[in-house]
């Protein structure tokens, strides 16, 4: 297994998740501030928005458009000329808080969510990914998932993979032309790793954010770990990007909970250059 070592970006936020690679600089959400923000390859950040209820996982339609989850009321909302509109009301649907999610090539999203009150201290429980069509109808795209987490497409697109958190596994599915899922199966069991964010390299590899442990690990189909990226706090999200593809943006929080809550500032994003680029 090789091991990397990181170097600071960026830092004093609160609580970073969903780090997207765009127009040549990492787009993230800083959950309890209620902020998005850009961040560029120097580390200078620009606030792009606010979002009163919570932004959660990011992503852009076909045409540029920045998609946002607003976690507590459970919208995706467009960022229009600066302006949040919604997009697709998940309230009826979702059990819980909105989670991240991933824009395929026409513009369909399969959002996850929470499953129920985490905050609020309910026990835990099963819930749905949901798919948000083009013609704006929601669906439910696969039920039964612990807390399903960052997200991503392989093959060209034929297969969605999500992290189930609390199952601490990776769970793919076959995705058909109109963007049913079928063929449920383990990708990878994790052991006791919990993941949170995910990403996929040029050769199917998928960097898993361990949040408990720590860890930023690189994983192939059958849970074989090749790259180890390991710090103090949790490992929350992480996306490669630069020029190239091939930097890491690790997104990284050293409070407890309570802290996070409180919105102490101990959030940070580091960067690790990686021997597989982005696709």
């Amino acid at each position: 297994m090789k091991e990397h070592q990181p170097t600071l970006v960026a830092d004093d936020f609160v609580f970073l998740e969903a780090p997207r690679w765009r127009d040549h600089q990492l787009w993230v959400s800083d959950v309890f501030d209620q902020k998005v923000y850009t961040i560029s390859e120097d580390g200078t950040r620009r606030k792009v928005c606010d979002v009163p209820h919570r932004p959660a996982g990011l992503g852009f339609l076909p045409d540029g458009t920045p998609i946002i989850a607003s976690m507590k009321d459970r919208k995706l909302m467009k960022l229009v000329e600066g302006t949040l509109l919604p997009h697709a009301d998940l309230s009826d649907f979702a059990a819980g808080d909105l989670n991240d999610f991933v824009v395929d090539e026409f513009g369909r999203i399969y959002v996850g969510n929470f499953g129920y009150d985490l905050h609020g201290g309910a026990p835990m429980a099963a819930t749905d990914l949901h798919l948000v069509d083009v013609d704006g109808s929601i669906r439910v795209a696969a039920s039964s998932l612990e807390f399903p987490n960052g997200t991503v497409l392989i093959d060209a697109g034929r297969t969605l993979v999500v992290a189930e958190t609390w199952s601490c596994r990776l769970t793919a599915f076959d995705r058909s032309t109109d963007g049913t899922l079928a063929n449920r199966r383990i990708h990878a069991d994790l052991g006791h790793c919990q993941p949170d964010g995910i990403c996929v390299d040029s050769l199917g590899g998928i960097w898993v954010s361990s949040f408990n442990t720590g860890e930023f690990l690189r994983v192939l189909e059958g849970g074989e770990i090749t790259d180890r990226i390991a710090f103090d706090g949790s490992a929350v999200a992480c996306q490669l990007g630069g020029q190239d593809g091939a930097t890491l943006y690790c997104c990284t929080c050293t409070a407890t909970i309570e802290e996070t809550l409180r919105r102490e500032r101990r959030a940070a994003v580091y960067q690790v250059r990686v021997d597989v680029p982005s696709p």
